[in-house]
């Protein structure tokens, strides 16, 4: 008798944007210096859900897309105004 493993279905993504494998990653320090702020912060906003919409690929790996730090600034921007 073979048993073959319990494989669950992916519930679709809830994310509003589409996916685009075209959109550059960027990494932690990236991000830190692009928004001018130090890397702890960046750490800081991510562990509060605070900041840019961040991809976690594998266990440690964390990225974001160059279009969520775009549109963070973009937010900010309106904030301001």
């Amino acid at each position: 008798m073979s048993t073959k493993p319990h494989v669950a279905a992916i519930p679709p993504s809830t994310d509003a944007a589409p996916l685009n494998v075209l959109d550059p990653m960027m990494g932690e320090q990236e991000v830190a210096a692009t928004l001018g702020v130090a890397l702890n912060t960046i750490r800081n906003w991510r562990w509060r859900g605070e900041g840019p919409r961040w991809v976690k690929l594998g266990k440690r790996c964390v990225r974001y897309r160059q279009s969520a730090v775009q549109a963070f600034i973009a937010a900010g921007a309106e904030r301001a105004a």
